[in-house]
Order: C-alpha cells, then sequence, then structure tokens
C-alpha cells in the first residue's frame, strides 16, 4: 500500500533528509511531498538539492517551492540582482558550490527542478503550501506572497472553506515540535537552527524527526 509523507523545511541539512528517508523506508510506490525551502541557513543547499534531484528514482516525489528557493530562483533568472540575494541567505547558498561566489556555479539540473517545483497540492483530504494559505479562496486563485512569505506565528488562519486539512512550513516551531491546531499542521521544526527536521505520514500524523547531523530523535 502506498503511504504519504510530508517533510518541512530542510534549509541545507542534507544530512537531516537522508535520515528522514532511510527511517521511513521510502518506497517507490511512496508520495513524499516536500514543503519547500531547501536552500538557505544550513550548511549544505547544494547537497539538498542533488538529493531533491534523486529523490524521483525512489518514490513519486511532489516538491513544492519555498520562499528562499524563490529567491534564489529570482536570482538565476536576473530578477533581482546579487547582491541584493546574497543578503537575504543567498550567500552561504553560493559558499555550498564553491569559493568563487558566483551564480554560474550553480548546476543547470539545480535550476531546472527549482523552476519545476509548485506553489501547492491538494489532494481529497489535504492542502499543502508553503507557508500559509487563504481561507476563502481556492489555493489556485491565491496569492503567492500569501503561499511563500505570510507567517502564521501571531495568529492562526481560520480552516480552509474546503474543509481539508492545510499543511505547512515557513514558520519555525523554535520548540521543535510540530504545531497540530486540527485543521492547520506547521512541520517546520527549526532543523537548522538546533531543532529537527520533520516528516509527517498522513492521515495517521506518525513523526519522524531528525537533526541537522541526521541523528533521530527518540
Amino acid at each position: 500500500m502506498s503511504r504519504l509523507f510530508a517533510i518541512g523545511d530542510i534549509h541545507g541539512c542534507p544530512k537531516a533528509f537522508s535520515s528522514l528517508i532511510k527511517a521511513a523506508a521510502i518506497e517507490r510506490s511512496d508520495t513524499v511531498l516536500t514543503l519547500g525551502d531547501y536552500v538557505a541557513k544550513g550548511p549544505d543547499s547544494q547537497g539538498v538539492l542533488d538529493l531533491m534531484i534523486d529523490l524521483k528514482e525512489h518514490c513519486q516525489h511532489v516538491p513544492l517551492l519555498g520562499n528562499h528557493d524563490r529567491m534564489m530562483l529570482a536570482a538565476l533568472e536576473g530578477e533581482i540582482d546579487l547582491g541584493t540575494w546574497s543578503a537575504v541567505g543567498g550567500k552561504r547558498v553560493l559558499a555550498s558550490y564553491g569559493p568563487t561566489g558566483r551564480l554560474a556555479q550553480i548546476p543547470r539540473e539545480h535550476h531546472r527542478f527549482l523552476s519545476g517545483c509548485r506553489l501547492f497540492h491538494e489532494t481529497d483530504r489535504y492542502l499543502f503550501t508553503h507557508a500559509c494559505y487563504d481561507p476563502e479562496l481556492p489555493l489556485c486563485d491565491s496569492d503567492e506572497s500569501v503561499l511563500l512569505w505570510k507567517k502564521i506565528r501571531n495568529e492562526l488562519p481560520a480552516p480552509h472553506f474546503s474543509g481539508k486539512v492545510t499543511v505547512v512550513g515557513h514558520t519555525s516551531q523554535k520548540c521543535g515540535n510540530v504545531l497540530d491546531a486540527g485543521h492547520l499542521i506547521c512541520i517546520d521544526t527549526n532543523c537548522c537552527s538546533g531543532g529537527w527536521l520533520t516528516a509527517m505520514e498522513l492521515p495517521s500524523r506518525r513523526i519522524i524527526q531528525a537533526d541537522e547531523h541526521g541523528r533521530l530523535r527518540q
């Protein structure tokens, strides 16, 4: 029987991601939905993107775009200049590719992967976005700024009109624990800053977590 896993913000921590995939014993028939923010903050953005590209050989991978991935894509496509991106996390991303600090270091396959990431995904029971959602709008009509950037720290959005549970990342839970409000689940558990990377199996809501060094949480 195929399974569904959602994985939170990886942020340049490939050891954590590899550990979760191994611990979950991911198979070809399983669907793994990654919620974006593959790059920035952590030590090895390049390594994470390499793993993302390889993942499609091992399961049904549905990659979403995060706000940091969107900024990297904007820099690669000339929408923002290198200095602007470097100031908001790009400098550390580029350092993972080598010492020159140039966009030309980034492989074309990484550019293609980011270009192919989705803003949202929807199943018969769940909605998935990187950051947040508008409770009164279908995801396809929602503004990109909401899907990629809106925090849920100060106020939780109301349940989505569809009645589906929404799974997000982006708003890091500094305590390292998943925020489960019933209608909304946030699985960004602060991996790159001393917390955990979370994989949640749905619909059981079983949780597997690993730290940035790949050590599983007991």
